[in-house]
């Protein structure tokens, strides 16, 4: 069987949807959980596009331990030289370089001729590979590309000594038999083509991304890339959890095998919803909550005689429990412990006190704690350890069809402040006494509200996502027993990240100037 590379560019590709801004310590947390998933390579980020940027990759480039981390330049010297500096450290470096080569880019974005194309992909591959081993080119909008100069362009990277050839339907154009088309061209006029590692990178703008990706395979690629739970600017990218599966699945079909270690899809696929604020639609393949339910009587009584009557998929195999097996305020340390390691956590001693401390008081208001609410409070712990502020008061007054008021107290390293506003609502009343006492002019854009566990005693998660007076958006999670203190925690959470934007991720204004162009 053939073995496939899964390349994961949820922290790169998925963070350009609009809203998702991943911090520090979060980019480290999903690329451990990547490398728990077992893909092969992660794509860390696009290091020149901002110090922020920068400070994510080489931190994940140091955390991570067997997976290959690779960063994302321009057909440019100086992106190439950042991303060899940001991945100074990194236990297994990598680098990813492209350059349009359809008609449409060429003409209006570079401005550059064939000829100048072809000079520059086979200067900068080689500039690269001074530095790293394994250099991976992309054409970038390939599908759109005249296929002569597609392969000529190809030829041109391999030559230069490029190992990896990502080919990207850029803007989701492609269909499966016209993809699969393209690289059985490839496959007959590269001659080295079997010398090399073929990748391919699809859009979702049709909602084709993952059929695409599979079509490549069939025609040897031997690299797909994608993010989880297809996140990603415009439609999204090709959701890896679902073609991983579809590879284990129908294995004996596409004679295919990979690294990824199924039973961490769900734990995976949970956290960057959880992070990115993106709720995973119920219906949802691989990991939507209606995926293993059945409400059809005929469809019940099918699986209750024999689960494979009308399940293609078993719950367990992508690390869906259906016994949570909840905890108490009796249990003690050490189940507490036994529990978070089984559910993939190591945590040192003094994050181990913290995170039994949260768990005890979550015990006086919940009468069961599942393994969702275990998630819950570990996240939210994560969330408070790099917060510069924290909500330590919040007083709300309701008065049926009047104007409602809040009373909220923040803590920092400065010292405390309290204020008080008035809103239309409550939640409205907290978070205009949020930007009182942040000095801020913050628009508040979506809300949205779900409870981690059923049950009057459930906890609220809350996603926010503000603008600030340029128009960037910034998103904000909350948790906790109480909706309004959820809500506001959400809210700081956001605003926070909003303060700190010159230091994390790249202002538009910011991105204008460094690029030229979206990338792949």
């Amino acid at each position: 069987m053939k073995q496939i590379q899964f390349f994961d560019t949820t922290l790169r590709d998925g963070e350009q949807t609009p809203g998702v801004n991943f911090n520090v310590n979060e980019k480290v947390q999903i690329a451990l959980q990547l490398e728990k998933l077992g893909v092969d390579v992660i794509e860390a980020g696009f290091p020149i596009s901002s110090p922020g940027d920068f400070a994510c990759v080489k931190a994940i480039g140091e955390a991570v331990q067997t997976t290959s981390v690779t960063a994302l330049g321009r057909c440019r010297e100086q992106d190439i030289l950042r991303v060899k500096e940001a991945l100074a450290l990194a236990k297994q470096p990598q680098i990813h370089i492209f350059l349009a080569t359809s008609d449409v880019h060429m003409q209006y974005k570079l401005k550059m001729s064939k000829k100048e194309v072809l000079e520059s992909i086979n200067h900068h591959v080689r500039f690269a590979r001074r530095f790293f081993d394994i250099v991976q080119f992309s054409p970038e909008d390939a599908t759109r590309t005249e296929r002569a100069f597609l392969i000529e362009a190809v030829q041109a990277a391999i030559s230069a000594g490029a190992k990896v050839i990502n080919i990207p339907d850029t803007v989701g154009f492609t269909n499966p038999t016209e993809f699969g088309q393209l690289f059985a061209d490839l496959k007959a006029n590269i001659p080295q083509f079997d010398e090399v590692i073929f990748s391919c990178h699809c859009h979702n703008d049709l909602g084709m991304a993952v059929s695409n990706s599979l079509a490549a395979i069939e025609h040897g690629a031997l690299r797909i890339e994608g993010s989880i739970n297809g996140i990603g600017e415009r439609a999204g990218n090709t959701a890896l959890e679902e073609a991983a599966v579809a590879l284990h699945i129908r294995k004996g079909f596409y004679q295919a095998t990979s690294h990824i270690v199924l039973n961490q899809i769900k734990n995976t696929s949970d956290l960057i919803s959880r992070l990115s604020g993106l709720p995973i639609p119920r219906n949802k393949a691989i990991v939507g909550a209606n995926a293993y339910a059945h409400e059809s009587g005929i469809h019940q009584d099918g699986v209750l005689k024999n689960p494979e009557t009308y399940e293609l998929i078993t719950p367990s195999l992508v690390g869906v429990k259906k016994n949570s097996l909840p905890l108490g305020k009796l249990s003690g340390r050490h189940a507490f412990i036994s529990r978070l390691e089984d559910l993939g956590y190591s945590l040192n001693k003094e994050e181990i006190d913290q995170s039994f401390r949260y768990f005890k008081q979550l015990c006086d208001v919940k009468k069961e704690v599942t393994e969702a609410d275990l998630h819950a409070l570990i996240a939210e712990q994560s969330a408070e350890q790099t917060e510069t502020a924290v909500i330590s008061h919040l007083q709300v007054q309701y008065m049926t069809n009047g104007v409602q008021s809040a009373v909220v107290r923040i803590e920092n390293k400065d010292g405390v402040r309290e204020d008080a506003a008035t809103g239309a609502g409550s939640i409205e009343a907290i978070y205009q006494t949020i930007n009182r006492l942040l000095k801020q002019d913050l628009s508040l854009t979506s809300y949205h509200i779900q409870a981690i566990t059923p049950g009057q005693d459930a906890q609220a998660e809350v996603h926010v996502v503000v603008k600030d007076a340029t128009g960037t958006p910034f998103h904000g999670i909350g948790i906790d027993y109480d909706v309004l203190m959820a809500s506001a925690k959400a809210y700081l959470n956001a605003s926070l990240k909003s303060q700190r934007l010159p230091s994390t991720k790249q202002t538009k204004t910011q991105l204008t100037e460094v690029l030229t162009a979206d990338c792949n």
